[in-house]
């Protein structure tokens, strides 16, 4: 299985800009640039690749966490996971820390069950096994 996405970019890096899109369409001529990514937080003036990563991360997660749960009979109601990427300029930019809030909503799990399951979930998901950063997951059962 491949998945494709392309980067254009145009200019000197502090002062071009480029745009991403990928095979389904959700990334369209999805603008970036350097304000996008070191400056503007507000999400205003497009994407960037941390972002992209923090989502891919707590969507793969999420959905590692509910083939764990519901192969052992306790399907998800509603797993909500946000990712906070934390990112660090040592003489160069470097991705530290991606944190994983978990709100989950599991009928009939008790929490000792529920802590192995995510953990192991953290551990296997592609995503978590393709970074090179420290993971922490937050997780609380409603």
């Amino acid at each position: 299985m491949k998945r494709k996405a392309t980067a254009i970019w145009n200019g000197t890096g502090a002062e071009g800009s480029g745009k991403l899109s990928s095979t389904s369409g959700v990334l369209n001529n999805t603008p970036y640039n350097f304000a996008a990514r070191f400056k503007d937080e507000n999400g205003t003036a497009g994407t960037n690749p941390e972002e992209l990563i923090a989502a891919a991360h707590a969507g793969c997660f999420s959905m590692a966490l509910s083939f764990r749960l519901a192969n052992n009979g306790f399907p998800a109601t509603e797993l909500k996971t946000e990712a906070v990427l934390s990112m660090e300029n040592e003489g160069g930019w470097v991705i530290k820390q991606i944190a994983l809030n978990l709100t989950a909503i599991v009928p009939g799990i008790g929490k000792e069950k529920f802590d192995e399951l995510v953990a192991d979930a953290k551990a296997n998901c592609p995503v978590s096994k393709l970074l090179n950063c420290e993971i922490t997951v937050d997780a609380q059962l409603s």
